[in-house]
């Protein structure tokens, strides 16, 4: 990945879509190259998708919640992490070290639904105890990464040297 890659990435990020005409008013990147780069991106698996961005808000689905899982597998963690992520509403999850195995973000219609997200948790033999955490209002809320970086950092930190 070099330099124009990452200009074309940043501007992605800034723009909130992979059009190569708004990229190269963007970037001044031509847009044959901005084609070309973006297919060698999606072919390295940088790019995974080209999936809309939704207000989840908007959509209803407005309350967000922070769920600690403490839990105790004798085997691999796989089995409690696929049922997490099999209970609706989860849309993030992470295994953790710590005192903490799992931090899950759930997103619901409501906070009556927190009821029955933590008793779906609890319902997991593995599952001993949970945290929950009401988010208020989001500060930055499915922000893509590479935005809170400076072009001059992404470049120096992630360009490879020759």
């Amino acid at each position: 990945m070099d330099e124009r890659d990452l200009r074309i990435l940043k501007a992605i990020a800034e723009l909130g879509t992979g059009s190569p005409e708004q990229i190269n008013r963007a970037t001044d990147i031509p847009v044959s190259t901005i084609h070309y780069r973006l297919n060698n991106l999606r072919q390295d698996g940088i790019i995974e998708n080209d999936l809309y961005d939704l207000d989840l808000e908007e959509l209803g689905l407005g309350v967000t919640v922070i769920v600690e899982i403490f839990a105790d597998y004798s085997d691999s963690y796989d089995d409690v992490a696929d049922q997490l992520l099999d209970i609706e509403g989860v849309t993030q999850a992470y295994f953790t070290m710590g005192e903490t195995d799992f931090v899950v973000i759930a997103r619901l219609p409501d906070s009556d639904k927190v009821e029955r997200l933590i008793r779906d948790f609890e319902a997991i033999d593995e599952v001993e105890r949970t945290n929950s955490t009401f988010v208020v209002k989001p500060l930055r809320d499915n922000e893509p990464a590479l935005r809170s970086y400076s072009i001059e950092t992404l470049i120096d930190e992630l360009t490879a040297e020759d």
